[in-house]
């Protein structure tokens, strides 16, 4: 089975809202490890050790929410689209 074909525009707006909603985790990512790992006043050029594994940790989890959460609402979007298509053959009955 062929893959239907976007139109370049269209696909050109996907490319970018992908590219945005990954800056955008990104720098939600990088802010909330920054607040939680690192000192306000710097005392050190160079990470310390402790810094170093709390970011690593940080940014784990914080990946691993994500991915879930992602998970989540691909499963909810695909009950609810499932929920949907049920109803329309239940109303055409």
């Amino acid at each position: 089975m062929a893959a239907p074909l976007l139109d370049p525009a269209k696909l050109q707006l996907v490319q970018d809202l992908e590219i945005e909603m990954m800056s955008d985790m990104y720098n939600r990512l990088v802010g909330a490890c920054h607040r939680k790992c690192i000192p306000v006043k710097y005392f050190e050029p160079e990470l310390g050790k402790g810094e170093s594994v709390c970011l690593d940790r940080c940014v784990a989890k914080y990946l691993d929410v994500h991915e879930r959460i992602g998970k989540k609402l691909s499963s909810m979007s695909q009950g609810e689209s499932e929920d949907l298509t049920k109803i329309n053959l239940q109303e055409k009955k």
